[in-house]
């Protein structure tokens, strides 16, 4: 299968992707928060950042899915700041930070792209991405012209634009969003962003209208599709039985992760919410909805990690 953005590069109409994509950081409104400042200029919004993205790491990550990671692992690109305001991010340094990391030029960019397939990873996966589309789509024509050839994957909170989506539309091959909180009220206090729930629904639609269900290779490597991640918090907060009647509803064929690691980051204790690890009959708890609602596509994982965080 050859990746999407390989066929728009060839096309010459990626080029016209980037045009538009960097058109609009003169007055950003790349996501909800709808900021309106110049970035070409400078300029930052609630982001941080600004002309350019920043890097804060890049390596071949053996711990996400199984479907990215492979034999050879799946080659993540950290980008620093982020749209959205997670009081119990375990990032928090990263994405409160948007200069913790190097400042990259699209030369730059599609040059670690190229580094990470040339070590053998099976994907590009962009973490926190959601802030930084134009200076990605600015770096591929480079990275697809010396040979860039493997899956992109939007690795994001689920806190996007429509309009910015479309955008990456026959782009991005494997979309995966975090669902995270679905009542506005407890999204505002703990994610700075009680449109969110609304803005999450309508962004995964529209990820799976761009990319189906979840495609696998002969070695159950992923090719092309959607895998939601779901983190399980503390006395429902995460609204874990809406979100699985959701992910259902758009189709139970749908790869889904339900996670076990919450733990009290950030600033998240100021909250007075979300102050503790899960137990495992909340774990449990979201497992059953999921299944309840005819979702049979999970992340496998050992139970070793959630068992060491109770003790």
């Amino acid at each position: 299968m050859i990746a999407g953005y390989v066929k728009l590069y060839r096309s010459e109409r990626l080029e016209q992707r980037v045009a538009e994509a960097l058109g609009r950081l003169k007055k950003c409104r790349l996501c909800p928060r709808n900021c309106g400042v110049d970035r070409l200029s400078g300029e930052t919004g609630f982001c941080g950042s600004g002309r350019r993205a920043v890097v804060s790491s890049y390596n071949a990550h053996f711990g996400e899915e199984a479907p990215l990671v492979g034999e050879h692992g799946s080659g993540t690109i950290f980008f620093a700041g982020c749209n959205l305001g997670c009081t119990f991010c375990q990032n928090y340094d990263i994405s409160r930070d948007a200069d913790f990391g190097l400042e990259a030029d699209p030369e730059e960019l599609a040059g670690v792209m190229l580094e990470l397939q040339k070590q053998g990873c099976h994907n590009i996966n962009f973490v926190t991405p959601s802030h930084v589309v134009p200076q990605i789509l600015e770096a591929l024509p480079i990275a697809a012209a010396h040979g860039l050839s493997i899956p992109l994957v939007y690795n994001t909170s689920g806190y996007d634009a429509l309009k910015t989506l479309r955008l990456l539309d026959g782009v991005i091959d494997i979309y995966m969003p975090d669902v995270k909180i679905w009542e506005p009220a407890h999204a505002a206090t703990l994610l700075g962003a009680g449109d969110y729930p609304e803005r999450a629904r309508l962004a995964v639609r529209e990820m799976h209208r761009q990319v189906g269900d979840l495609q696998l290779d002969h070695q159950d490597r992923a090719l092309r599709g959607l895998l939601v991640r779901h983190l399980v918090m503390p006395d429902g907060i995460a609204g874990s039985d809406q979100w699985m009647e959701f992910i259902a509803d758009l189709s139970r064929e749908t790869f889904v992760n339900i996670m076990d690691q919450y733990r009290p980051c950030g600033e998240v204790e100021a909250t007075g919410l979300a102050d503790r690890m899960i137990t495992r009959e909340e774990y449990d708890s979201a497992r059953k909805a999921a299944r309840s609602n005819g979702l049979q596509r999970f992340e496998v994982r050992s139970d070793r990690f959630f068992a060491r965080i109770l003790r």
